[in-house]
């Protein structure tokens, strides 16, 4: 497994004063995150695609908020597509405003898509619903406690302060654990799914 040997593993190797701060760690977890191997990367989505698969068929909710995969975010497309096949409603992230909460739009895969504002990839034919019992979030890295380190630009930390709160499903590679403190505003997530298992 390729990971960046100045990212802290876990929650017990704390954070020093002279540690990155936020900005400079999410740019060594998109780095680490872009070394690692094609066919490792393509392993991990499908160890990640079926723990994911498996979840739904035990939770059932009625409608799961996935997501496009970004900047090598794990790719499910696999899983969706089981997903689908089993019955799930499955449902797409839309950035509707730079400073707003995300709305969630009917998704099928194959259909027709389009990019919004923050150039995502979404249906065309946009059919917004309401917000989605479940939620796969992706995760640039993650903590022990299971709080998020995503892009910054505060699209999820807004959407999981709404009421009531999809169940939360993060999603990351395993190697990008890291050390860091939650800031006031964040949310911890309630599950997390890596490969080889869930943690």
């Amino acid at each position: 497994m390729t990971s960046d040997p100045r990212i802290p593993r876990s929650e017990s190797e704390a954070i020093a004063p002279s540690a990155p701060g936020k900005a400079e760690l999410r740019q060594q977890l998109l780095a680490a995150r872009r070394a690692f191997d094609a066919a490792s990367r393509a392993q991990w989505d499908r160890d990640i695609g079926r723990q994911v698969v498996a979840w739904w068929q035990a939770a059932q909710p009625a409608t799961l908020g996935v997501y496009w995969p970004l900047r090598g975010e794990p790719d499910l497309s696999a899983a969706y597509a089981e997903l689908e096949r089993l019955g799930a409603r499955l449902l797409l992230p839309v950035v509707v405003a730079r400073d707003a909460a995300l709305e969630f739009a009917d998704w099928r895969l194959g259909e027709a898509m389009v990019k919004d504002g923050m150039g995502v990839a979404v249906p065309a034919d946009l059919r917004l619903r309401a917000y989605p019992a479940a939620l796969l979030v992706p995760c640039l890295g993650f903590n022990a406690g299971g709080y998020r380190l995503g892009y910054g630009g505060g699209f999820y930390d807004r959407t999981l302060a709404r009421v009531p709160r999809p169940v939360t499903v993060g999603i990351a590679y395993s190697a990008l654990q890291v050390g860091f403190a939650a800031d006031l505003h964040d949310v911890a997530l309630d599950r997390m799914i890596t490969e080889p298992a869930p943690r």
